[in-house]
């Protein structure tokens, strides 16, 4: 039952969508532009990085509550505290209010890990700054992200609940992505230097 309520709990949270509402109030087709997704990302790439981040800092926060609610509900059950982020990592990428077709959860992904181990996170994250700068993309540092948190538990011998959940919204997140590895190979992806660029000749 626990594993049931929080599936619900954070699935809910998940398909709240901050970066659709702004498109709205804003009149920017997320759907039409960059890589067509109402997620952090896009909203970078359309409508600046100061929105960006705020898109950003809301969909790890409704991953991280969603975990803190599972500790706090339900202290004593293996693995909750993964489904509840698992859950919430899908709710964003597959938001029933939008007709299942969400962001690529990777925000909130890093919300789920941030309120599982805050300092693993901060080392996550050091090291997908980097990643993205020296090789331009954000979706390479996302792929390693979402593939070291499954490690980690693995390592950590955190049961095969929580492994089993990560591996979920892992997979998941990786095949969102795959549109992006053919950009790339392409050479059309927008890589971070050019959306800088960009946000600078608006100014």
């Amino acid at each position: 039952m626990a594993y049931f309520v929080m599936c619900i709990i954070g699935y809910l949270l998940g398909c709240s969508n901050l970066a659709f509402l702004l498109a709205k109030a804003k009149g920017v087709d997320l759907a039409g532009g960059g890589s067509g997704n109402p997620g952090a990302s896009n909203v970078t790439i359309l409508m600046g990085w100061r929105l960006g981040i705020l898109v950003a800092v809301h969909d790890a926060g409704k991953a991280l509550l969603a975990v803190i609610l599972a500790k706090v509900l339900f202290p004593d059950t293996n693995g909750i505290a993964v489904v509840a982020g698992a859950s919430c990592v899908l709710g964003h990428i597959f938001p029933m209010f939008l007709k299942f077709k969400g962001g690529k959860g990777f925000a909130s992904y890093i919300g789920m890990i941030l309120a599982l181990n805050w300092k693993f996170a901060l080392i996550i994250l050091a090291a997908v700054i980097v990643i993205t700068i020296v090789l331009d993309y954000l979706v390479l540092g996302t792929t390693f992200t979402v593939i070291s948190l499954p490690v980690y538990l693995m390592v950590t011998s955190a049961g095969w609940v929580a492994i089993t959940a990560a591996c979920i919204a892992t997979v998941v997140i990786i095949a969102k992505h795959n549109v992006n590895y053919v950009r790339i190979w392409k050479g059309t992806e927008i890589g971070l230097r050019s959306t800088m660029k960009r946000e600078h000749r608006v100014k």
